[in-house]
């Protein structure tokens, strides 16, 4: 086979779709990125148009196309991961919207399948949470729809693109229903949520053919379809894009939620300290697993101070930030959608603790800040006694790495460098990687991924330990008062 020019790769994400074009000598040569908005609502509610979710992808590789003037051999899809949605198959129409990754309704389903907790931590890795796949989908067969198929939304723009009925290893990892030794659909948890019936994608690798579309023909500037030959979930593209392909290797990226991730090698270990076990990637019918850790609203919860008119958007964090010194006091736990790893309680809200009447939004701003730092040290922490070891240093991408604020708090709490990747499309770059590797088998891993090697900028510690503790004790009491209230 000839190896590969120049890929389309497709980060579908929660507030929108990134395309870029990838050549293998000249990187990225082109993007293009389209906005999608998600719809909130109460009990937890959060929707997504999966017709949206759909042009946006299609618009967003077009545009990229178009605008490169160049052909590509193949094109590469991450998508959101646990987001699940209802569709005839016959048709492909959808039947539901999306049940977006934040959305909380499917509590009920978990605090009945409680009992149960244990048993699906041993088979999939995962701890039993409404942010995972397959609560919402026995949550949106119980108050929806029985038509149709249930899947996560890869499954339905796969099917979209190609006619194919498959979801690679790693999003199938996120759903609850993946045993995650063996890699394939697992009878017993399926039964267990009320799912055994249902008709499953098949449970593929990450690189390989999955069928061809014509979806970018036009744009493209050839009348070919152009094979799609990648396939993974985004914080493991994320993962793969960043070169972590060592055991131990760490990073995190700072999107709607904050998600750290550690390559654990071939070895599915089972967390000992509140984090999950995912498949990583799965290449050649070899399962490369992760340690993976959850903070559930980081940019959403910047949405929400824009939307109070705190702040007026995302770049105001570093000048509103700068006018104080520190958050004056004020703590701020942005559980906005719950706490996921290592606490898992869905249940926890938002808090601002210290509030006084000279409390200004400079404050808030510092205080939402030092929260979301804090939460990451939470999960690093959780890593190391699971790798044995802490972190020596942490990679970090994603849109709020370019708030200097953010990125240096993160480096005081977390009392290592934080090294901050010199792209913002880390995802897009992994899911390309593996499109590289699907078109063309011969290739080593390292060399599909190439050398990410290059870093925007690196933030030493300006705080000594002992005062990164007093800020992080600040934080674990109102976490503390958070979680007995929600107890209570």
């Amino acid at each position: 086979m000839t190896t590969t020019g120049n890929v389309l790769a497709i980060d579908q994400g929660t507030s929108g779709t990134k395309a870029l074009v990838i050549a293998p000598d000249r990187g990225v040569i082109a993007s293009a990125e389209v906005s999608i908005r998600p719809r909130y609502g109460e009990e937890g509610l959060v929707e997504q148009d999966p017709g949206e979710l759909l042009a946006s992808v299609v618009e967003a590789g077009r545009r990229a196309l178009e605008s490169c003037g160049e052909t590509v051999d193949a094109v590469g899809l991450a998508n959101q991961g646990e987001t699940v949605l209802a569709w005839d198959r016959a048709t492909g129409k959808p039947l539901t919207d999306a049940i977006g990754w934040q959305d909380r309704r499917a509590e009920s389903v978990c605090a009945r399948l409680a009992d149960d907790a244990e048993r699906l931590a041993a088979i999939t890795g995962l701890s039993l949470d409404a942010y995972f796949a397959a609560p919402k989908m026995a949550w949106l067969r119980d108050h929806l729809t029985r038509d149709g198929v249930v899947t996560t939304s890869d499954v339905w723009l796969v099917h979209q693109f190609t006619g194919a009925f498959v979801t690679d290893a790693s999003t199938a990892s996120r759903t609850l229903l993946l045993d995650l030794d063996s890699t394939q659909w697992s009878p017993e948890a399926l039964d267990i949520f009320g799912l055994g019936d249902e008709e499953l994608p098949a449970v593929v690798d990450a690189a390989a053919a999955f069928g061809e579309t014509t979806a970018f023909t036009a744009a493209s500037g050839s009348s070919d379809p152009i094979p799609l030959t990648g396939l993974l979930v985004d914080q493991q593209a994320a993962l793969l894009g960043e070169g972590c392909l060592d055991p131990g290797t760490a990073k995190c990226t700072y999107g709607t939620g904050a998600f750290l991730l550690a390559n654990l090698g071939s070895r599915p270990r089972r967390s000992a300290a509140g984090l999950t076990t995912s498949v990583a990637w799965r290449i050649g019918g070899q399962a490369t697993y992760c340690l993976d850790g959850q903070v559930f609203t980081v940019a959403s919860a910047v949405r929400w101070l824009v939307e109070l008119g705190v702040i007026g958007s995302a770049e105001d964090l570093d000048r509103l930030g700068s006018t104080v010194p520190d958050a004056g006091g004020v703590t701020f736990v942005a559980a906005l959608a719950g706490l996921g790893g290592p606490w898992w309680r869905g249940d926890a809200r938002g808090s601002l603790l210290g509030l006084s009447l000279d409390t200004t939004a400079g404050h808030l701003v510092r205080a939402l800040v030092d929260g979301i730092a804090a939460q990451v040290v939470e999960l690093a922490a959780a890593v190391a006694v699971d790798l044995g070891a802490p972190l020596s240093r942490l990679r970090v991408d994603g849109g709020l790495t370019r708030s200097r604020l953010l990125m240096q708090a993160q480096a005081d709490l977390l009392q290592v460098p934080v090294e901050v990747f010199a792209s913002p499309d880390a995802t897009a770059l992994g899911v390309g990687a593996v499109a590289r590797l699907g078109f063309d088998p011969t290739l080593a891993l390292e060399l599909a991924v190439g050398r990410p090697d290059s870093l925007a900028a690196v933030y030493e510690p300006l705080i000594d330990a002992g005062e990164a503790a007093q800020r992080l004790d600040l934080f674990r009491r109102a976490v503390a008062v958070e979680l007995d209230r929600a107890a209570g």
